[in-house]
């Protein structure tokens, strides 16, 4: 099932929470939602739900517009945080519960509980209730409550939240195999970027009601479309510096740095009438080390994170902070003497005032 969203606006009062959304979401994807807290992804995956009215625009299922038919004729499936199980029934009585009221025969809905209960790993927790559950175990439940009735489409609003860090990783991994498995359209809503570059074939980064960018997860990772996109995508984040283009010496400089810039980036800001930018930089592509042989611009660490395989470094040059990634076996105290190479090739430019990346032809 294809879902369409042309032109889509949704407010609240005088509050514009979705702001002209236009998507194509293609049968059989996975597409994640992705954005801060009350950028309008959940308000959206309502909307398509037939949950909530919109305000303006079109939702197209197959190429059908949707906007005046209730949620039961839509056949998509939700799947919520909070995982909304019936606490007085079993796990079987749940995951049932959609096609009992669809008054299918008995038989084939014990049929169709007990093969989904076995995709998910829940055959021997049918007869238990929410409450003797785990939070994974929930939201199996949840998630098979959702697959039982074959929905043309699944829509999930940050399932995985309520989970800890282990239990994520393993319903990450579930959820994706899943989806592979299924071939179902799903729409997925989370702030978790890790989630989303796991997850989607395609994500949507939002802002403040806005698409920013609408592309597979690793081209929004190398080209993000703005600094908002740059910054959210990535852990660690990217590390900004605000500069200027010194053409005579090939430079980027900040009162603290000056980096070289290569004849193709140098052509780009003169083509444009450039002076002032803002460079955007990867930790990975800083290279650090305490051999000031090895390296170019002296910092001083303020402060490692030793993560297992690699450590983030936090290092201070006069007032301007960055994080650099280095080896697992990387070790400083702080306050020592480091020396930073940039890897300016992977170097990200950005329009000041606008904030839109600046792509170099």
């Amino acid at each position: 099932m294809s879902i369409t969203l042309n032109h889509l606006n949704k407010e609240f009062g005088s509050s514009r929470v979705v702001d002209d959304l236009s998507l194509q979401i293609n049968d059989g994807e996975f597409v994640v939602l992705l954005g801060p807290s009350g950028c309008g992804k959940t308000t959206t995956l309502r909307i398509i739900a037939g949950l909530e009215p919109a305000t303006s625009g079109d939702i197209l299922i197959d190429a059908e517009c949707v906007n005046g038919l209730p949620p039961q004729r839509r056949d998509i499936a939700m799947v919520f945080q909070s995982y909304a199980l019936y606490p007085h029934m079993t796990v079987s009585a749940n995951i049932a519960y959609p096609l009992r009221v669809r008054k299918m025969d008995r038989d084939q809905i014990n049929e169709q509980v007990h093969t989904t209960a076995a995709m998910l790993e829940l055959t021997g927790l049918l007869n238990r209730r929410p409450r003797e559950l785990s939070g994974g175990e929930r939201q199996r439940v949840a998630l098979a409550r959702a697959i039982v009735r074959h929905p043309r489409a699944f829509l999930m609003d940050e399932p995985l939240s309520n989970l800890d860090a282990k239990l994520r990783l393993q319903m990450r991994a579930e959820l994706k195999h899943l989806q592979q498995q299924l071939g179902t359209t799903t729409v997925y809503v989370t702030h978790d970027q890790a989630e989303a570059m796991t997850l989607g074939h395609r994500v949507a980064v939002m802002n403040q009601g806005k698409l920013q960018q609408f592309d597979t997860p690793l081209a929004i990772y190398n080209e993000p479309a703005n600094r908002f996109v740059a910054g959210f995508v990535g852990s660690p984040t990217m590390n900004f510096l605000e500069g200027k283009i010194d053409v005579a010496g090939h430079r980027f400089v900040t009162p603290q740095i000056g980096l070289p810039v290569n004849a193709s980036q140098l052509e780009m800001f003169e083509q444009r009438g450039l002076k002032h930018v803002t460079l955007g930089i990867r930790p990975e592509h800083i290279s650090v080390t305490l051999d000031e042989r090895a390296g170019r611009q002296q910092a001083s660490v303020y402060v490692t994170e030793l993560m297992g395989s690699e450590t983030f470094v936090i290092l201070q040059i006069d007032k301007t902070r960055l994080i650099a990634r280095a080896p697992g076996d990387f070790r400083a105290e702080s306050g020592d003497r480091a020396w930073l190479t940039f890897d300016m090739n992977k170097a990200h430019w950005f329009d000041p005032k606008s904030g839109v990346r600046l792509a170099i032809v």
